[in-house]
Parts: C-alpha cells; sequence; structure tokens
C-alpha cells in the first residue's frame, strides 16, 4: 500500500512539473491535432483549393500592452507548427504589436489535402487570412521551410511585407544541386517508417549543444500522429510538401527583395533537406554550410542585415530565445 501510494505522488509530482500542453496530451493525435491545445484560440479561415473544400488554421493574438498598430506575421517550419511561436508571441505582444500565426495547409491543425503543394499557393492562401483579418501590411517573419514561404510572399506581395526577418531558412542552395530526386511516392514511404525515437534523432541535429528536453513538447504531437490512423494522411501531406521544397527553391530570386530584410542565422546550423539521401561524404559536407549561406543571402538582398549568432542551432527562437528577440526588436524598431 506504502508503494502504491508513493508511485501515485511521483506520478503527481511529475504531472506538475510537465508543461500543461504535454501532461494534457493525448497518446494519439488525429491529422488536424484534435485535442492538442495551442497557446492561443484557434480559428479557421475556409478556403477552396483544385475543387476541394479546406480550412487553414490560424492564431490571431492582440497587443498585450499599448498597441502599435503593427501586425507581425510568423511563419513555421516544416517539422513544426504554430504553437512552438508562443515565446516570440509574447515577446511581440509584450511590445505592442498584434500578431497572427497560420499553421499552412499540410501542417499543425490545418487539413492535409493531397493536391499540388506550392510557395505561390501558400503565400496566396497567407494573403487571403490578412486581408481577411483586416491587415493590410506585415512584418513577414519566417523560420526554416517558413523562411522560403516569407520570400516567396514579399516577392509576390512587396504592398503587404512592411518588413522581412528570416530565422535559419532553408532553401538558401539548391538542394537539387546535390541532393539526389526522390518521388512524392519514395517519400511518402519514408514518412510512413517515422517513428517518435527517429523524430527525436532528426530533431537533435538542429541541436549543437545536444537535444534539449523541453523540446519534446513541440516534438511529441507529431509523433502522436504516427498513432493515429489518419497518419498516412499526414505522411502524404508531408511528402508533398518535401517535394514542393526541393522542386520550387527561392534561391535564385534573393535579389528581387526590396524590403528592409534581417537574417538571423544559428552559426552551427547544418540543415540540409534530404540529407539522408546523399551518399558522397564530399558532397554532404558542402551543403548547409549556414555561415557562408547566410553571408551569401545578405549580399544578395540589398540593404539587409546579418545577425550572427555563435554557437546556436537550426532554431534560434528556441534555442536562445533572448538573442533572438533582443535582433527582432531593434529590426522593427
Amino acid at each position: 500500500m506504502l508503494r502504491l501510494l508513493l508511485l501515485s505522488l511521483v506520478l503527481l509530482l511529475a504531472s506538475l512539473l510537465m508543461p500543461a500542453s504535454l501532461a494534457a496530451q493525448p497518446t494519439a493525435l488525429n491529422a488536424t491535432l484534435d485535442g492538442y491545445e495551442y497557446p492561443y484560440p484557434v480559428r479557421y479561415l475556409p478556403l477552396r483549393l483544385e475543387g476541394q473544400p479546406v480550412r487553414m488554421a490560424y492564431m490571431d493574438v492582440p497587443a498585450a500592452g499599448r498597441a502599435n498598430g503593427r501586425t507581425v506575421l510568423l511563419l513555421h517550419g516544416k517539422n513544426f507548427f504554430g504553437a512552438y511561436w508562443r515565446g516570440t508571441i509574447r515577446a511581440l505582444t509584450a511590445a505592442g504589436f498584434r500578431v497572427v500565426v497560420p499553421d499552412q495547409l499540410g501542417f499543425g491543425k490545418s487539413d492535409k489535402p493531397a493536391l499540388h503543394y506550392s510557395f505561390h499557393q501558400l503565400a496566396r492562401n497567407t494573403r487571403r487570412l490578412l486581408d481577411t483579418l483586416g491587415v493590410p501590411q506585415a512584418v513577414v517573419v519566417g523560420h526554416s521551410m517558413g523562411g522560403m514561404l516569407a520570400t516567396r510572399f514579399a516577392i509576390d506581395y512587396p504592398e503587404a511585407t512592411e518588413r522581412l526577418v528570416l530565422e535559419n531558412p532553408i532553401g538558401l542552395e539548391d538542394y537539387r544541386r546535390g541532393v539526389p530526386f526522390q518521388s512524392v511516392d519514395q517519400a511518402e514511404a519514408t514518412e510512413r517508417r517515422v517513428t517518435e525515437e527517429s523524430m527525436r534523432q532528426y530533431h537533435a541535429s538542429y541541436y549543437p549543444g545536444g537535444y534539449p528536453p523541453a523540446h519534446d513538447e513541440w516534438l511529441r504531437p507529431l509523433a502522436a500522429q504516427t498513432r493515429h490512423p489518419d497518419f498516412p494522411k499526414v505522411a502524404r501531406a508531408s511528402a508533398l510538401t518535401y517535394d514542393m521544397i526541393y522542386q520550387q527553391p527561392v534561391c535564385y530570386e534573393f535579389d528581387r527583395v526590396r524590403m528592409p530584410t534581417l537574417l538571423i542565422i544559428g552559426q552551427q546550423d547544418r540543415t540540409v533537406v534530404g540529407k539522408g539521401l546523399v551518399k558522397d561524404p564530399k558532397v554532404l559536407a558542402s551543403l548547409g554550410q549556414y555561415p557562408a549561406l547566410g553571408r551569401r543571402t545578405a549580399a544578395a538582398i540589398k540593404g539587409s542585415r546579418l545577425v550572427a549568432l555563435e554557437k546556436v542551432g537550426h532554431i534560434p527562437h528556441l534555442e536562445a530565445p533572448e538573442q533572438f528577440h533582443a535582433a527582432l526588436l531593434v529590426f522593427l524598431r
């Protein structure tokens, strides 16, 4: 009896110390993360694409203090969803900004339709969202894949882009020049074999100092989807968006970016999309060199600023939030 009581106390203590979103998380989550709570209320924008009715999820968070009348749009990476911007939302709303955080179609709480994914279409969906919310212009911040989308958005809709911020964006190089092609079906087969442990091993590469246990808060919802009957739909969408990244580089168009731009680059990042397909060590070593890629991109975007974060990897806003938010807010002011 005493042993059972002690075990109960240990489990209770563990649940109290665990983040609320982790403690309440189901062991299996469907394609739209139903049952997983985001840090702010989630709303939905109805769209119709390729004859399919779909919904795009988003958070629209008002300024927490004195509003400055400006809006920041936060665009997530491929292996993430809008909720991981929680700390950045807090920093920005405290500084007087309204913050809009969409889950792109194929990600997070948005639908996972089987359609032709393109950065042009995602940018158009995002512009539709801003128009619906009555936001004529926003500061556009993109991390990882969100950096590719932010670049496309800024090029296609310069009048709607007040400023551009790229946080360790992928696509600073053309992966087709070093990563072998794979079909969508091959990519889907790989996605279907993903497990929580294989996800954790991959996400560990984002952190040069070792995988922090706190990152599980953003990994476990994705892992929970692998245990749900909806997972084939999630895997297909992931394969289609991988193909989008591979087939639609933006690195040749940085000279078309005209608005004030900030690049925040963790210098230890070595992310390469499709890294596992590269068999030649010399080719792999030539890819994902973010210090050089950051400098090259800053030179291509006229008048841009580059903030290099030493000993930081792929996700500065999670790994080094104080440095990231300080650089972001200085640029915005």
